[in-house]
């Protein structure tokens, strides 16, 4: 994928410290081994350590903030997950217009507090309509390649930009409306989970439609992004963790469907064509 490096996305939001995750015995939302070193640092700069948890504590929301991480082994990928990470939101704001507000990126390490509880890194990318962020380890990548059999970096870009299309789905109302159904009609949770899944797929799509567009794809990208879509449809994680397909239990959907709706979008750019509920 071509891209030009730059600074790090305004909505990124570097947790990669763990100070985010509000271990019990924590105060303000602060872990214990946070408070350790806050701690040490009073001593340090002759501070009283009461004043100094009462200001981390200020924001209320739980998660602490933190210094951006500069690990040079992670820095290319912070960087590159920034770009696709501006570029999705950059082509939402285009398709949508006033309507579309930003979702907020964090990265973090092993686990995580968020709106929606918290998560530890096996659980993979997820979206929080909760807080409206979607939140990445980014070993997550190592384990697309390796496990799965998904690498490259479009393969990587298609992974975000399917999260930011459960932002879209936030911002469209359809997240509440499919919530809502499942709880009017528990039996049909699973298949309402599928359809919310692939129209996630068939953003992406529309946003490599448009990536395609402004010349950042190269050869073999588009393939990239269709065997990421293909790693992890339903069908292929249970028959190699179980050594069976349940159809009943899906809730991402096949790996077939889901390259055929990341296709849709990839060939028409149009998000009307991503109604999953009714095709």
């Amino acid at each position: 994928m071509r891209w030009t490096p730059g600074g790090r996305s305004s909505n990124l939001e570097d947790r990669r410290g763990g100070g985010g995750m509000g271990l019990p015995g924590g105060i303000g939302g602060m872990g214990i081994g946070g408070i350790a070193i806050l701690v040490l640092f009073a001593v340090i700069t002759k501070q009283n350590p009461l004043d100094l948890l009462g200001a981390a504590g200020a924001g209320g929301g739980g998660a602490v903030a933190e210094a951006p991480i500069n690990d040079p082994a992670e820095e290319q990928q912070v960087l590159f997950v920034s770009s696709v990470l501006d570029s999705a939101q950059a082509t939402w704001h285009r398709k949508l217009g006033d309507r579309y507000h930003d979702a907020k990126l964090v990265l973090f390490r092993d686990r995580v507090q968020s709106a929606c509880g918290s998560a530890q890194a096996a659980s993979g990318p997820f979206y929080c309509p909760g807080d409206e962020k979607v939140y990445i380890d980014l070993g997550f990548f190592g384990e697309l390649r390796e496990r799965f059999g998904a690498p490259g970096d479009f393969a990587q870009a298609y992974v975000l930009a399917h999260e930011i299309g459960h932002h879209v789905q936030r911002v469209l109302g359809t997240e509440a409306d499919v919530r809502a159904a499942q709880r009017q009609n528990p039996g049909s949770a699973n298949a309402l989970s599928v359809s919310l899944e692939l129209q996630a797929d068939c953003y992406a799509g529309v946003w490599a439609n448009a990536a395609a567009k402004a010349g950042q794809i190269e050869p073999g990208d588009m393939e990239e992004g269709i065997g990421a879509a293909a790693a992890v449809g339903d069908d292929r994680i249970q028959r190699e963790s179980q050594g069976t397909v349940h159809p009943e239990s899906w809730t991402h959907g096949s790996s077939a469907q889901r390259v055929e709706w990341f296709r849709r979008g990839a060939s028409s750019g149009d998000p009307a064509a991503c109604d999953t509920f009714r095709q």
